[in-house]
């Protein structure tokens, strides 16, 4: 049984491309982040709540920010896990091997982690509505219909 009442996990919105103000609708036209024709492409506006996935033009320019930290974190993450599980040595070439690893497997994630950086980036500027049924979504001023996605 779903309780209506309860709010959905911020993180599961995250990681999973909901919009964050109802946190049902997908943001992304496509699931498969590896489609490389429209991995990007979003919806206009939220399938389930209307909220607009655009707010001004340019907006998703801040998202570069976003994906440089996710990455940083990720190289920080497999750095110590690379440490802990096969070790650094100064007698063989263990950090060369860690860092083809790293960009490696940075590449393949690469699209994993555009889509998120998006995502956490709307998440920040909108907000969570418990009542977004009722409600209808907010229109931005901000919006020049001939200029959007010409980035």
């Amino acid at each position: 049984m779903i309780d209506k009442n309860r709010k959905p996990s911020y993180l599961w919105t995250v990681l999973t491309n909901r919009c964050p103000r109802c946190r049902e609708g997908k943001i992304y036209v496509t699931e498969n982040a590896y489609d490389f024709k429209n991995n990007m492409k979003m919806h206009d506006k939220c399938p389930v709540c209307g909220q607009p996935t655009e707010i001004e033009v340019g907006f998703y320019y801040g998202t570069s920010y976003v994906s440089y930290a996710v990455t940083v974190a990720y190289s920080v993450a497999t750095f110590i896990a690379w440490w802990v599980l096969l070790g650094f040595s100064l007698y063989n070439n263990s950090i060369f091997y860690w860092l083809i690893f790293n960009g490696v497997t940075l590449l393949a994630l690469q699209p994993i982690f555009m889509r998120l950086s998006r995502s956490l980036w709307l998440s920040w500027f909108v907000k969570y509505d418990r009542d977004w049924e009722e409600k209808k979504a907010k229109d931005y001023e901000r919006i020049v219909k001939e200029h959007m996605n010409n980035w």
